[in-house]
């Protein structure tokens, strides 16, 4: 039997996290050790090793839950990014499907690119 990952125990109340949005199938979070102002973690309550194993059904349930996310907060009109890694070489850490929204910051069109990608 696999041991169950940090966002299962988060998912069971075990451990906790500070709470922007929950419904019966998703629960958004901020993140630990942000890399944006506004660094928000999106999991499914049952487990996923990551998007492969993902259920396409409940793919349209996270896309209206992010979207409301982003409403919620204000980052429907300001951008944002969202990011899932998928398998150990994508450098995914915690194996349970997630998906980060980041915001709060402006990219500008002068920046380095690299710069701009080091925020994964």
């Amino acid at each position: 039997m696999r041991e169950k990952t940090i966002f299962e125990l988060i998912v069971e109340g075990k451990i906790p996290c500070n709470k922007v949005l929950e419904d019966n199938d998703f629960l958004a979070f901020h993140d630990i050790n942000p890399k944006a102002p506004i660094h928000i973690l999106v999991i499914p309550k049952k487990h996923f090793r990551d998007f492969q194993e993902f259920e396409p059904e409940l793919m349209a349930k996270m896309t209206r839950f992010i979207q409301e996310l982003a409403t919620l907060l204000g980052l429907d009109k300001s951008g944002y990014r969202l990011v899932s890694n998928c398998g150990e070489n994508s450098g995914q850490e915690v194996f349970h499907l997630h998906f980060h929204i980041l915001g709060g910051f402006e990219l500008s069109k002068n920046k380095d690119k690299t710069n701009q990608q080091t925020l994964f």
